[in-house]
């Protein structure tokens, strides 16, 4: 069967896949606590994706309470050495570019033949998606053998988080180029963030198998009750929540997919960085363009 073929079946077997009870019971498994299974799952998946401990700060795979644990494990002191220049933007994972450049218009480049719209990636809101007008994204693939934790690009005020429910596609590329509007119509964490380059959106999208998307400051925010959940920030009743550069925001339970957003003439990306380019957590992916001189943007 040639790669043409295994991918329109992958891709078909997808839309058949009862996709959030399949991840529900990835969940169910993936927080079980009970030695011999748990034990089993880790030791499986660290030897099938080759995964490196060595740099993780708990190198003994028996250690982990669960599979949930092992796969969020944290990584020794300086594993990811943060880059220091004022104006850089740094990565936000480990992984892989999917795509990254600028937005046109309103539409953001998904795969060759397939884009889709901004407003339809922040879950329709209108008054979001114009911040981002022209302006520049990066798409960041973490795959399975990833380091699972999300960090800061740059220093940010936290203004709003949206929880958007959605389908539960897996986010590799053969399904990137094959399912229209994927990342658009997946289950998905959208966290828009005030910063000295102006608004900033980290967008956490979920994918098949991936058993949960949390943040450092609500916890668990998805699976969750299947309805769009939108929560502002900064505001009297809720906590300031400010996250410097290389500050841990969030992290997958099970591999996904992060995109950043930036307004327009903010940010010029890295020359280097093409499809398909390793990245790592912490390295700058380009640098900022115009520091806001009032962070008063509307956000």
């Amino acid at each position: 069967m040639n790669s043409y073929i295994k991918n329109r079946v992958f891709i078909f077997a997808q839309y058949l896949t009862p996709q959030h009870a399949l991840s529900r019971a990835a969940g169910f498994f993936a927080k079980t606590e009970n030695p011999s299974i748990k034990h089993y799952l880790i030791t499986t998946f660290a030897n099938t994706y080759n995964v490196n401990m060595e740099e993780a700060l708990e190198p003994d795979l028996k250690q982990y309470k669960n599979f949930n644990a092992f796969f969020t494990r944290q990584l020794k002191p300086n594993a990811r050495p943060i880059d220091n220049a004022a104006n850089s933007f740094a990565s936000p994972a480990d992984g892989a570019i999917s795509q990254l450049g600028q937005i046109n218009v309103q539409r953001i480049f998904q795969a060759k033949g397939h884009d889709y719209q901004v407003k339809d990636l922040l879950g329709g809101n209108e008054s979001l998606s114009e911040l981002f007008l022209n302006g520049s994204f990066a798409t960041v693939y973490l795959s399975p053998k990833d380091y699972h934790r999300v960090h800061m690009p740059i220093d940010g005020t936290l203004k709003e988080m949206l929880y958007i429910p959605g389908d539960l596609f897996s986010v590799n590329t053969a399904t990137s180029e094959n399912v229209p509007n994927l990342f658009a119509r997946n289950e998905r964490v959208v966290c828009i963030f005030e910063t000295e380059y102006g608004p900033m959106a980290i967008i956490l999208v979920g994918a098949m198998i991936v058993a949960g998307i949390e943040t450092v400051w609500a916890g668990e925010v998805a699976p969750a009750e299947r309805k769009l959940a939108v929560t502002h920030y900064n505001q009297d009743d809720l906590q300031d929540i400010r996250l410097k550069k290389g500050e841990e925001m969030g992290r997958f339970k099970l591999g996904s997919t992060v995109i950043l957003l930036f307004g327009e003439n903010k940010v010029v990306w890295d020359s280097s960085l093409k499809e398909g380019a390793a990245v790592r957590m912490g390295e700058s992916m380009g640098a900022g363009v115009e520091a806001e001189v009032n962070t008063g943007n509307g956000i």
